[in-house]
């Protein structure tokens, strides 16, 4: 390995590290310069027969805000699993290793809040938070086209990954959230999207609120060997 081609994985490995979901965020906005650049960066996404299906709408300020008003009253509101509207189906269940780790992700967040295990008023007024945008200046909604399926929607699950490693790269904090696309609906017709685009998620983003709570821990990654087999025979 060359020194050059040593110094660009560690601009990789270190961005990765850094980079966290922020679930508090400042107020103060992302300059549009700052923004289309993480755009256009995000934009070199590879995708199936460079396909490119992702259509991104960003809101921002005022039309956040009025985003933010209307989904949270439909959240609010929701009371059982037939109120979730998602275009692609949430996952039918979490077990074993994967149920411990949502599990140790979430007490995470509950621990730092100070929000007692159980407390299940206190879990649904912090899942409400993600209708808040976290308080967060800017929203991304990432949509892909109905007729590509699960392939335009893992194709924007790479765009999603590089507009946040862009975006750590200048100094932006993230966090993708599925739950707005549970109101996939609302999405459409607040933003006046066809009837062919299929809501993926959104992104909330802006400059990180260093001292919240909601911000003070990191999750953990499983080791290498428990995500990567190697065959040679």
């Amino acid at each position: 390995m060359t020194t050059s081609s040593a110094g660009r994985i560690e601009v990789i490995e270190a961005l990765l590290a850094e980079r966290y979901s922020c679930r508090a965020f400042r107020s103060d906005p992302v300059p549009r310069a700052t923004i289309e650049r993480i755009l256009a960066a995000a934009q070199r996404t590879a995708s199936w027969c460079n396909s490119q299906p992702w259509q991104v709408i960003v809101a921002s300020g005022a039309a956040a805000r009025r985003f933010s008003d209307a989904i949270y009253a439909a959240a609010d509101a929701a009371t059982t699993a037939h109120d979730v509207h998602s275009d692609f189906p949430f996952p039918r269940e979490y077990r074993g290793v994967y149920l411990d780790r949502r599990r140790e992700s979430g007490f995470q967040l509950y621990n730092a809040l100070g929000i007692a295990r159980g407390d299940k008023e206190g879990y649904r007024r912090q899942s409400l938070q993600n209708f808040k945008l976290f308080g967060a200046p800017h929203v991304a909604i990432i949509s892909s086209d109905e007729a590509l399926g699960v392939y335009g929607a893992v194709d924007c699950g790479g765009y999603v990954s590089n507009f946040m490693l862009a975006a750590q790269a200048l100094g932006v904090a993230t966090i993708p959230q599925a739950a707005l696309a549970g109101q996939s609906d609302l999405v459409r017709h607040h933003f006046g999207l066809g009837d062919d685009r299929r809501v993926v998620c959104g992104i909330s983003f802006g400059f990180a609120d260093g001292e919240h709570a909601a911000n003070s821990y990191r999750t953990n990654r499983a080791n290498l060997q428990d995500a990567a087999t190697f065959v040679e025979t």
